[in-house]
């Protein structure tokens, strides 16, 4: 079986979580035998050559409604139905205050035409621009042959803000446990915080920093400033206490040094559909506060302790609880047995036979 992942035209110029999907997705699936060949949405794309297309990321619908058209073959998408939340609802000023009154696929569909036109990204079709966003999903949602959507919750939330006209499978998103060497004999460090994400607004490390501002714990964030918000960066940085470290993007080895000494790890998010540094992180024996918002319930479940994003005590009374609590052997096990790529891959594969029966 060959199979073409079509992405977004700056899956590595602007990596998210998505890139590490896909990537670890497409290198689990060779090792079972299927030819994957990850292209971008702009490239010529030979829909002969392949058996199945794959899309990722429900909310740039345009090039899946495009390729789909053209190619007239089986084809599923990872939906990644990842939304801002109240992040718009907390934030008005400048262009918050614009977005803050539109919905959701109205303000993806305004961001969508604004990369075209400063240059970011590809011209939208002329179907989507007539169309729209809200539209052009369903159409896509609609005529997939299979939605892969991370979680139930996910797929459940499709179904009531979109169309019920799908065939949905859920494919967890995982972890490699061999990129992970936790050595539970390394005692853990109870004031260590880590943070490991992209910092950008969605993604709330601001309102982190002020929650642990000037506290006895000390808050490592690990990760680049997106390139397309570096005023939020600036932001952080200027609100930012002493024990606040801001560590870049770290290497591999580095991060998972941090989180073999870290007690928690912390993303408290606007939105997760999971937070696969949080997989991550629990992985390496860390506890987890993670934001309520989203998905997480479906994989985390009683055993991490919620915040509310948008409430800084929140999230540090979290922090207090997750700090002096014993590390999770449940979660720890779960992770280990239901969430890795290998499963994620052999749960695709069985969609793609499905699609193309």
């Amino acid at each position: 079986m060959k199979v073409a992942f079509i992405t977004r035209l700056n899956l590595y110029k602007i990596a998210g979580g998505d890139t590490v999907q896909i990537e670890q997705t497409a290198k689990q699936l060779r090792n079972i035998g299927v030819e994957v060949d990850i292209l971008r949405s702009i490239d010529n794309i030979p829909y002969h050559d392949y058996d199945v297309l794959h899309f990722f990321g429900i909310p740039r619908p345009g090039d899946m409604v495009t390729h789909s058209r053209k190619a007239k073959m089986p084809f599923v998408i990872s939906t990644i139905h990842c939304t801002y939340g109240d992040y718009y609802k907390y934030n008005r000023k400048g262009i918050g205050a614009f977005f803050s009154r539109l919905n959701s696929d109205s303000m993806e569909y305004f961001k969508t035409i604004a990369r075209w036109l400063v240059g970011k990204d590809h011209r939208p079709s002329l179907h989507y621009f007539l169309k729209g966003q809200r539209k052009s999903i369903i159409e896509a949602l609609e005529t997939a042959n299979y939605i892969l959507p991370n979680s139930e919750s996910e797929l459940n939330r499709l179904k009531e803000i979109y169309t019920p006209n799908v065939h949905g499978l859920v494919v967890t998103n995982g972890i490699n446990p061999e990129k992970f060497p936790y050595d539970p004999s390394v005692r853990k460090d109870d004031n260590l915080i880590v943070c490991v994400g992209r910092i950008e607004n969605r993604k709330n490390q601001l309102n982190l920093i002020k929650a642990l501002n000037n506290t006895q714990y000390k808050l490592v964030l690990i990760g680049a400033p997106s390139a397309n918000q570096m005023d939020y960066y600036k932001s952080c940085k200027d609100v930012a206490a002493p024990n606040v470290i801001f560590a870049g993007k770290a290497p591999h080895d580095k991060m998972v040094a941090y989180l073999q000494k870290a007690k928690v790890h912390v993303l408290a998010s606007w939105f997760e559909t999971t937070g696969l540094s949080s997989l991550e992180a629990g992985i390496m024996g860390c506890n987890l506060v993670i934001t309520d918002k989203g998905d997480t319930r479906d994989y985390f479940r009683d055993d991490a302790f919620y915040c509310d994003p948008a409430d800084p005590a929140s999230i540090k009374k979290a922090v207090d609880e997750a700090s002096s609590a014993p590390l999770s052997q449940l979660l720890y096990n779960r992770i280990i047995n239901e969430y890795t790529w290998r499963k994620a891959a052999e749960q695709t594969l069985n969609a793609y036979e499905l699609a193309i029966k």
